[in-house]
């Protein structure tokens, strides 16, 4: 997946521009923290990193970057609890979204290619999301702790 590397700068520029998006620091910058990290932020965490490197950076101008981005094919929404926004590239592999029930953490998980086409031969399908919810490796040990202190 693209998520195992880092772009640089220039290759996220080349990415914009050839996707027709105007350059800018700011843009580059809300488009390097979707693409660089692991953390499928919401717009509001992304104006948080940001605002202490770009001291003039809105709100709006985070909110217009993401909807440029998207709208451009570069990046793509998640809305995995209803009303909640968060943002993951789109240029990588097809794989589906772990999201912990004790911590919130959301975890890129493998995906088999092609399993729209093999589940749904006769449609034409644009996208598929998967989310799996449960307990991370680190929460269902501190569980496992929990449990164990309660019996004994």
């Amino acid at each position: 997946m693209y998520k195992d590397r880092a772009f640089t700068e220039n290759q996220l520029a080349e990415m914009m521009h050839t996707h027709g998006v105007r350059l800018s620091a700011q843009r580059i910058a809300v488009f390097s923290y979707v693409a660089n990290g692991k953390l499928h932020p919401s717009a509001e965490e992304i104006f948080t990193a940001l605002s202490p490197i770009f001291p003039s950076l809105s709100r709006t101008t985070v909110y217009n970057s993401l909807h440029l981005l998207k709208d451009k094919g570069l990046i793509r929404e998640l809305e995995i609890q209803s009303g909640f926004i968060r943002y993951d590239l789109r240029l990588q592999e097809a794989h589906s979204h772990f999201i912990c029930t004790g911590c919130g953490r959301i975890t890129d998980m493998p995906m088999p290619a092609g399993i729209a086409d093999a589940v749904l031969p006769d449609y034409a399908v644009g996208s598929v999301d998967v989310f799996i919810k449960g307990l991370c490796p680190d929460c269902k040990g501190r569980r496992k702790k929990d449990l164990k202190q309660i019996i004994y």
